[in-house]
């Protein structure tokens, strides 16, 4: 019994050394992550052949991201991961014996060429220059260079917004219109636009219209948006009731504002004005002293303190 074990074993070694040249299997293994370098599950792993174009063999990742493939015959292949329209591929020489692992992760970018990639970096290179331009008050630079990335990305939002700001910042209104326009146009819910407008209306004492795109930017930004993007929406919603010399309605506004935010400097102050101008005085010096607490040394300080000097305590 023991010689026909032995023998059985020894044949089936002797076969499996003879045909180990021609089938030569191996071990392909490998993580994909996303963008923030989490396991990505059920991402698709397709390793297709180069040299055998009917050799495809399809696996998907486990809850840790990991997937394995054995008995995959020697070769140069292409692996591809994908999972949500994202994709990677990487080409890979197959080797009998040989494991390493193959690592994949699936972001925008992942699936661009070298070509589209450039680009995009060169695109953001600009708009940081851009960006830098404008912060630096060269507003005609920065318009520049925004008309020129919209030459060739015309949906880039971020573009048209700062583009609509820098022409606020010449008193462009009719072209800082445009801009927030264009930017509703493939973004419908966007707030900072709706803001954006209802400034440009502020400046040209288009106060009806300035209240309802500040109203609408306040309607998109939602309950979940309290906070400083809210506050900022309230804030100017009461400044054009302000100029509109509407005080209580005005008043209400930066009372919201600071609710959302109560470190907003600014809708302390014009909250002192409003209560000012209604007669409400000892409400006016807590907010002005408020002010100070917030912003001991902003661009309303001196203002402030003389207001505190000459009210009534």
């Amino acid at each position: 019994m023991r010689t026909q074990l032995f023998r059985g074993l020894l044949a089936l070694v002797v076969a499996l050394t003879v045909s180990a040249p021609a089938f030569a299997q191996s071990i392909l293994k490998g993580v994909v992550v996303d963008a923030q370098g989490k396991p990505v599950e059920g991402a698709v792993i397709v390793m297709e052949s180069t040299q055998a174009a009917s050799r495809r063999i399809e696996t998907k990742t486990n809850a840790k991201g990991e997937f394995l493939q054995v008995g995959l015959p020697s070769g140069a292949y292409k692996i591809t991961a994908s999972k949500d329209k994202l994709t990677q591929s990487v080409q890979a020489q197959v080797r009998q014996g040989e494991n390493r692992p193959l690592n994949f992760q699936l972001s925008p970018a992942s699936g661009m060429s070298d070509e589209e990639k450039a680009a995009i970096a060169a695109t953001s290179k600009a708009a940081d220059e851009a960006i830098a331009a404008m912060k630096a008050g060269r507003d005609d630079e920065a318009i520049e260079k925004f008309n020129s990335i919209l030459a060739t990305v015309p949906a880039c939002a971020d573009c048209l917004y700062n583009l609509g700001v820098a022409y606020g910042h010449k008193q462009d209104w009719v072209k800082a219109e445009e801009s927030f326009k264009r930017l509703l146009a493939i973004r419908p819910d966007n707030a900072d636009a709706y803001n954006g407008l209802a400034n440009v209306y502020n400046a040209q004492k288009r106060f009806d219209e300035a209240i309802a795109a500040s109203k609408k930017a306040a309607e998109i930004a939602g309950p979940a948006a309290a906070g400083a993007g809210n506050a900022e929406a309230l804030y100017n919603q009461g400044v054009i009731l302000w100029n509109s010399q509407k005080y209580a309605e005005a008043k209400a506004q930066f009372e919201a504002a600071i609710k959302a935010d109560p470190n907003m400097a600014l809708a302390h102050y014009q909250l002192g004005m409003a209560q000012l101008n209604l007669g409400q005085i000892p409400d006016a010096r807590t907010s002005f002293e408020n002010y100070l607490k917030v912003d001991a040394n902003g661009a309303k300080a001196a203002e402030v303190k003389g207001y505190l000097a000459a009210l009534p305590k």
